[in-house]
């Protein structure tokens, strides 16, 4: 959701036009090691390898605010439903409540001035927005935040049924996953990880009508430190949504999206639309819900656009010692952009258990290491390198962007295995179904390449569409 609004992630998710933050080094600046830095440290690292080092990190990490980047995941929906802090809320809306409203007369005024709307068919339209109270509800903090957990949310998101509906999207999309991989250099794991995470490949897109989810946050956000913000940011919304319908020759009234206005299989916001979205099957018609291709190739470009590395990693992973470990709990900052150099951190000590790697190669590879807590285990660590920041992105969080990458790895482990398997069948000879007996249009069940509909030939149950006539079953219209 290129500035989408992920389900229960809360308001964080949606965001402005994408700008990298420059977000400078720790290790930039001057510090000074104080003892209990230094103390800290030592108790983090019982093996207090590369001590100077070390102490820099330790040094560093003290001067900065703490927190994790990741948001609650405890509050974490499935992607379409309506619910947060344990509530499950039926839609409520309040009709005309932004008729004659002075602050909706001025921002159609402002649309009128800057982009050639007509007054009269603007106030018209939002005549006939709805108020929602549940989309209000929906983006208003908990009075009390969870606790950060992990293992919770992974298991939402690596688990059979997402995996299954991965592979079957690869599958059906394969094409246009290729293209996308050529043309902006994004691999396909790391697009079917995001659309799986968004919305289980088109399965759960939001029933809200977007003009009035985005009309209500726009001019009606719950009181909240940064309302003001929000405000601003809905407002940018609901004019891209406005200038994208018109431009498209769509009604404005019939677009649905989250609670919060994000549209499609890929979740993105009109800003993200207008922005980033491409017509990916030649037709020039931009359609995010219901063309996968054209979701493929808008996650792909705003992925490139936001400083995608073509051929680079997202993660390494980092050794279990205890050593290892101290290290990644002293330098998880919470900060998303890569910082540290991976010198810095094995200088202080960290081992890196990421087969094929070269240490010494990358040691000038910024990274930023990390957190997955769970409360009652241990916090795993990783270590982010650029790609990892781009996916946070997309979303800002931790758990999501590391969600995301291990799905995608999840449903290509399977499609290799996959593959393989039905590679392994076309190729098996065969030696049973000797001239298709009772094999309908089975000419030659014998390595039958052209045995279509080759029922009931000897030994070919169920060979269907088979290619080799001798299956059992057929599995993707191929036969043993």
């Amino acid at each position: 959701m290129p500035l989408s609004y992920h389900s229960g992630l809360g308001y964080t998710a949606c965001k402005p036009r994408p700008t990298r933050p420059m977000i400078a080094s720790r290790l930039s600046r001057p510090f000074v090691v104080s003892p209990l830095s230094a103390l800290l440290f030592r108790r983090f690292v019982p093996a207090w390898r590369g001590s100077a080092a070390a102490a820099a990190i330790a040094a560093a990490v003290s001067f900065l605010p703490a927190g994790a980047y990741a948001q609650d995941p405890a509050q974490q929906t499935f992607p379409g439903q309506s619910s947060t802090a344990g509530q499950t809320f039926e839609e409520e809306i309040v009709p005309q409540r932004y008729a004659n409203n002075p602050d909706v007369d001025a921002f159609i005024n402002d649309m009128v001035a800057r982009y050639d709307f007509d007054a009269d068919a603007l106030h018209h339209l939002f005549d006939q927005v709805s108020y929602s109270a549940t989309a209000v509800k929906l983006v208003t903090p908990a009075p009390a935040p969870g606790v950060k957990n992990w293992q919770v949310y992974r298991s939402r998101f690596i688990e059979p049924i997402r995996i299954n509906a991965g592979v079957k999207f690869w599958r059906d999309n394969r094409d246009a996953l290729d293209r996308a991989a050529a043309q902006y250099g994004v691999p396909p794991e790391v697009i079917v990880g995001i659309i799986g995470v968004e919305t289980i490949y088109g399965k759960y897109m939001g029933n809200f009508r977007v003009l009035d989810a985005l009309t209500t946050l726009a001019f009606d956000y719950p009181p909240t430190p940064n309302q003001a913000e929000r405000e601003q940011t809905f407002r940018r919304n609901l004019a891209d949504l406005l200038i994208w319908t018109r431009d498209s020759g769509l009604d404005p009234t019939t677009v649905q999206g989250s609670y919060a206005g994000a549209i499609g299989i890929p979740q993105f916001m009109p800003s993200s639309i207008v922005e980033y979205a491409v017509s990916f099957d030649g037709n020039k018609t931009i359609d995010l819900r219901n063309n996968p291709a054209d979701a493929i190739g808008s996650v792909a470009n705003y992925l490139n656009k936001n400083g995608w590395q073509s051929g680079r990693p997202v993660v390494w992973h980092i050794a279990v010692d205890a050593g290892s470990i101290g290290i990644a709990q002293a330098a998880a900052d919470g900060q998303p952009e890569p910082h540290w150099t991976l010198d810095q951190l094995l200088t202080a000590g960290m081992l890196v258990n990421q087969p094929g790697l070269d240490p010494n190669a990358e040691r000038p590879t910024p990274v930023t290491v990390v957190d997955l807590p769970s409360p009652a285990a241990p916090t795993q660590y990783v270590l982010g390198l650029k790609n990892f920041y781009v996916i946070t992105r997309y979303n800002r969080s931790f758990f999501y962007a590391e969600a995301v990458y291990e799905l995608g790895e999840a449903v290509k482990t399977k499609m290799a295995a996959l593959d393989a398997a039905d590679a392994a069948r076309a190729n098996r000879p065969i030696t049973d179904g000797a001239n298709g007996t009772n094999g309908t249009n089975g000419t030659n069940g014998s390595n039958s390449v052209n045995g279509v509909n080759g029922v009931n030939g000897v030994n070919g149950v169920n060979g269907v569409n088979g290619v080799n006539g001798n299956s059992t079953p057929a599995v993707g219209g191929r036969s043993n």
